[in-house]
């Protein structure tokens, strides 16, 4: 998985503003643009302030931000774990990003026990949006699972539903 490992860290790092810019998502203006400001200014402290709030109201691109500073430890402790639970708050959502993420550290085990057939769960969803790196991180993580592993992960994905 040594492919997994060295995209997670190229996707992770520098992916918030791609993330907020690119997919033309429109978070509550206040506190989630306050925080744009904040991490652009380097102040990760006050960007994790401002978008904790936005993001326990549910919004997805404050939640995969949360996941970057505690990934990367930007204004916040390091912790791969919490990172992983906001990834997941977020791939919940359907966010692309956070689900390529998640999935990257289930295939490696960082922040949560390695699980490939989790790990192909998120990066199938991911895939499904067209992401030709989400689908060469599912195919790599499909050669990892036997048959009926393989057969479980698929269904595990077909049953998935976005939160809304």
């Amino acid at each position: 998985m040594g492919s997994v490992t060295n995209r997670t860290r190229l996707e992770i790092s520098g992916m918030l503003l791609i993330a907020v810019c690119a997919f033309g998502f429109e978070p509550p203006a206040a506190d989630f643009a306050s925080g744009v400001k904040a991490y652009e200014n380097r102040d990760f402290a006050t960007a994790y302030k401002d978008w904790l709030e936005v993001a326990q109201k549910g919004n997805a691109t404050a939640q995969f931000n949360l996941g970057l500073l505690y990934y990367e430890g930007q204004g916040v402790p390091q912790d791969f774990g919490e990172a992983a639970h906001w990834f997941e708050q977020a791939a919940d959502h359907g966010y692309a990003k956070a689900q390529y993420n998640l999935g990257s550290m289930y295939g490696i085990g960082k922040g949560v026990k390695r699980d490939y057939g989790i790990a192909y769960k998120w990066m199938s969803l991911c895939a499904a949006t067209g992401d030709e790196k989400c689908v060469a991180q599912r195919d790599l993580i499909a050669q990892k699972l036997s048959a009926s592993k393989l057969a479980t992960a698929q269904q595990s994905t077909r049953e998935w539903k976005p939160k809304q």
